[in-house]
């Protein structure tokens, strides 16, 4: 998604660069016309300097923006001083609302109320200009104070807008952690009460025969009886004041799960392959091989209707096991919305075990998802 991301933004920034170059063509034709001689060449020198720093703003959004409202200062002080055209023009003004929207959107509070300000004293600049001077153009005033406006209004809009989406992803990381914790619960309960039973036995027999074995006996009895409690206590902070244990479908499940997805009206075709022999352990993967493609099937309806065919591929070896979910939607489908909130959770999940998620188009047409998930050694195939 990044490198998709970057595209975007390199395209946007080609489309910005060739609005900034039409604007100071018109402008420096109409100066010249209205104004005549080389009346033009400062407004066009010093509105290239302040485009420049907006195209390039993506490296240091604070850097840029200071750099660029210091020219843009500086250009509406000659201007006034030398009675040249009154400054910010109309592409620097642009540029200045650029530079003040992507810092509003993305700076930490204290830079952004900085670059804020800094754009308000600029548009009380112009201001000032026109009223002490006569050669004042009440258009380009009104431009640049439009411009900061603007530029205020989509930069809060936008950091709004991600705040909103950091604390709805933030929400279900939290949720995917509860119920991953009480999965892992669940299973740590059951082998570590599997330990406290059986060296509860063992004592039992080593009574008939005394031997050595009765030490670090009852040293797994206690250490898996403070570890249980342990991990409860624990648990027990996360969990909500419903404390029902959900059944987790198992490996095994998914064939139910894929004929219940075809099962829908439209849907598409799914080829299952799952590896042969014994049940995939442990248990909290084998939970989480169904949530990834429960989830990725999900998408696909939600998504992807145009789509015809699904592979879910399931693979394994001695080190780890690996589920791979693609779909063949034309290259026009909304891949916008693949990276959504469910995928959050998904990555969530893996990471917790250790494994890796890769999300993205697949080939000419169609998404795929991919995961890996580490298995414990000493945990048979």
């Amino acid at each position: 998604m990044d490198r998709v991301n970057w595209r975007v933004g390199l395209v946007g920034d080609v489309g910005l660069g060739v609005v900034f170059a039409v604007i100071l063509v018109v402008t420096a034709d109409a100066i010249g016309e209205s104004w005549g001689g080389l009346y033009w060449l400062f407004d066009t020198a010093a509105g290239l300097v302040v485009c420049g720093i907006a195209l390039l703003r993506r490296r240091h959004r604070a850097g840029a923006a200071a750099a660029g409202l210091s020219v843009a200062a500086t250009a509406l002080a000659v201007s006034w001083a030398t009675g040249l055209p009154q400054e910010p023009g109309p592409a620097m003004a642009l540029a200045v609302a650029v530079l003040v929207g992507a810092a509003v959107r993305t700076l930490p509070g204290r830079s952004a109320l900085a670059v804020a300000a800094a754009g308000a004293a600029l548009v009380a600049g112009t201001w000032c200009a026109e009223f002490l001077s006569s050669s004042g153009i009440a258009a380009v005033t009104t431009l640049n104070t439009a411009g900061w406006l603007g530029a205020l209004t989509v930069g809060l809009s936008g950091r709004l807008l991600h705040a909103r989406r950091r604390a709805a992803a933030e929400k279900v990381r939290r949720e995917e952690r509860m119920e991953l914790a009480r999965e892992l619960h669940d299973v740590a309960a059951h082998h570590l009460t599997g330990i406290v039973v059986q060296a509860q036995a063992a004592q039992l027999v080593a009574r008939k025969r005394p031997d050595r074995q009765a030490g670090p006996l009852a040293d797994i009895e206690a250490a898996g009886s403070d570890a249980l409690c342990a991990i409860r206590r624990v648990v027990g902070l996360l969990r909500d004041g419903d404390d029902a244990v959900p059944v987790q479908p198992g490996f095994e499940q998914l064939s139910g799960m894929v004929r219940q997805f075809e099962g829908r009206g439209g849907a598409p075709a799914v080829h299952l392959r799952v590896p042969d022999g014994e049940p995939l352990r442990p248990s909290e993967v084998t939970s989480t091989v169904y949530r990834v493609v429960q989830e990725s099937l999900t998408n696909i309806a939600r998504h992807a209707p145009a789509a015809r065919s699904v592979t879910v591929d399931v693979a394994r070896d001695l080190r780890s096991v690996t589920v791979e979910v693609t779909d063949d939607a034309p290259a026009a489908a909304t891949r916008s919305h693949r990276d959504g909130y469910g995928l959050i959770g998904m990555r969530e999940r893996v990471e917790a075990l250790g494994g890796t998620l890769r999300a993205g188009p697949h080939g000419d047409a169609g998404w795929s998802v991919r995961v890996t998930l580490p298995l414990p050694p000493s945990e048979p195939r």
